[in-house]
Formats: structure tokens, C-alpha cells, sequence
């Protein structure tokens, strides 16, 4: 697996899988264990998916060293705050069965970011985490959040697809040396986004499928791709596409697909109330 260079010298794989809505005991194990046998080295689950634990089983049984797999988990907003970050952590930890996370990201920009950014920075300095980001930060909440932090975020994980392909945060990140990592590579299945006719004309010239076209454009825009898929031939289509090459006429052409607008508004406040109701324990 191909990896990208972080801000704090360390490295990521370039895509991963990810485990959202994936039910516990059983399919995620079941999902992430077909996934690293297809070469995956990058699994992004959340306390707020409720499936660390198999997650951290299927770590276990893969037979991969320990060091060949990167994992990243999140802090929901339910433990936000400096205290309860710290514990948070350790839980994760704990439903993962592992001495460390890869990468730990704050899930959402709401509420007491800085004191729960201020617990993460302390778990790197224990060797707890190897990496900090966060997630679904604009520029708004990152201009607010940045000057608080003592180790700046590696990734910001945010939507990000041909269709919304985030320009003017991913101008604002190169600043900070802070990578964007997209959720929702694929549009979240978007019937529109799938057929485009570009991406199909594209598709139909390197005799690929139109995700490995989308995901390979990510890798050529520097993006960490993070597609969710729980069949086989889905998870690896998704991991095959090192053997093509986009040209620069074909990325020039994918970058005015670009629409401005996504699903997801992290700066409608609404979203803070919603989510808050959201409880994990």
C-alpha cells in the first residue's frame, strides 16, 4: 500500500476502509477482515459507530503485524472536554484491545473542543496515540480551534468528492501542512455522481469502474479516500487503482465536475443540537 507524508513525519495509506453503519459483532470483523486480506492497511472506525471492538478483533486474528496496520478511532461529543476525553480515550483503547491508535480525530466541531484537543495532545505525548486531526472542521472552526493547539492535526476528514471537492479548505489546509482525508469518496452512492458522463467516458477509456476513477483522482489530488463497502467485489474494486494513471487533460476535466455544495453543512449550527442528541453511553 502507497502511503502519504503527514505534518508530524509519520506516514498514512493513501485510501482505507471504512466501517460507518456497519453493525457490531460480527459484520465489521467479518468486513475488516476481507478488507486487510485485500491489502487494506488503513481502517477508520469512531466510538460513535459503535464498533471498535470488531474492529480491534479482526486486527487481532489478520495475522499483520501490529505496525503494518493503521487504525484510527474518534471522540464523540458526548466526551468532549478535558476530562472526559481523557477517559474516552482509554475506552477506545480498551473496546479496540490495543496499546495505540494510529490516529485519533475529533468527530464533530462542537462544544469544548479545545479542552477534549487538549487530552489528545496528551496522549500523544503518552504514546497512546501516534497521530492527532480532526473532522468536519471548516475554516471557521479551525480559525477558532488552530491558535489553542500545541501539535496541529495531521488530517482533517471532511466530505469530499468530485461533485464537492472542498477547494477553498483544502487551499486554507496546504497552509498548515494538514491533509484533507474525505468521507464519502464515492458521493455516498450518488446515482448522478456514479453515471456522470465524464467520469463514465473515463471509466470506459482505462477499463475501469467509475469508483476506481473517483478514488484514483482523489490519490492524484494528494486526498486520503476513505470508501465504505461491505462486498467483496466492491472492497476490491475499491483498492485496485495503482496500475493507471489519470492524465492532466483527465484531472482538469474531473475538477470542473466540481458543484460547491455537499450533503453535510458543518457550519449550520442546527447540526451541533442534532448530533448532541446523539449519546453513545
Amino acid at each position: 500500500m502507497t502511503n502519504f507524508d503527514l505534518n508530524d513525519n509519520t506516514t498514512i495509506p493513501v485510501t482505507g476502509f471504512g466501517v460507518f453503519m456497519v453493525p457490531n459483532n460480527g459484520p465489521t470483523e467479518e468486513a475488516v477482515t476481507i478488507a486487510l486480506k485485500e491489502g487494506y492497511r488503513l481502517i477508520d472506525t469512531a466510538a460513535a459507530y459503535q464498533n471498535e471492538s470488531d474492529v480491534g478483533k479482526a486486527v487481532k486474528k489478520s495475522g499483520i503485524p501490529r505496525e503494518d496496520i493503521y487504525v484510527t478511532s474518534k471522540l464523540w461529543l458526548q466526551d468532549y472536554g478535558y476530562e472526559a476525553a481523557k477517559k474516552a480515550i482509554d475506552t477506545s483503547l480498551t473496546k479496540l484491545g490495543l496499546d495505540y491508535m494510529d490516529l485519533y480525530l475529533l468527530h464533530q466541531p462542537y462544544g469544548d473542543t479545545a479542552g477534549a484537543w487538549k487530552a489528545l495532545e496528551e496522549a500523544v505525548k503518552a504514546g497512546k496515540i501516534r497521530s492527532i486531526g480532526v473532522r468536519n472542521h471548516t475554516v471557521k472552526f479551525l480559525d477558532k480551534l488552530l491558535p489553542k493547539m500545541e501539535i496541529l492535526p495531521v488530517v482533517n476528514q471532511m466530505e469530499c468528492n468530485p461533485y464537492f471537492q472542498q477547494k477553498e479548505l483544502r487551499e486554507y489546509l496546504a497552509k498548515y501542512n494538514i491533509r484533507m482525508e474525505a468521507w464519502y469518496p464515492l458521493g455516498h452512492a450518488n446515482r448522478q455522481l456514479l453515471t456522470d458522463k465524464v467520469l463514465v467516458g473515463l471509466a470506459e477509456k482505462y477499463g475501469k469502474s467509475v469508483a476506481q476513477i473517483i478514488l484514483r483522482w482523489h490519490y492524484q489530488e494528494g486526498i486520503i479516500a476513505l470508501p465504505k463497502a461491505t462486498s467483496i467485489e466492491h472492497i476490491r474494486d475499491n483498492i485496485s487503482i495503482f496500475d493507471f494513471e489519470l492524465t492532466d487533460d483527465d484531472m482538469t476535466a474531473i475538477r470542473a465536475l466540481d458543484k460547491g455544495k455537499g450533503t453535510h453543512n458543518p457550519d449550520n449550527m442546527a447540526n451541533a443540537v442534532t448530533l448532541g442528541m446523539y449519546k453513545i453511553h
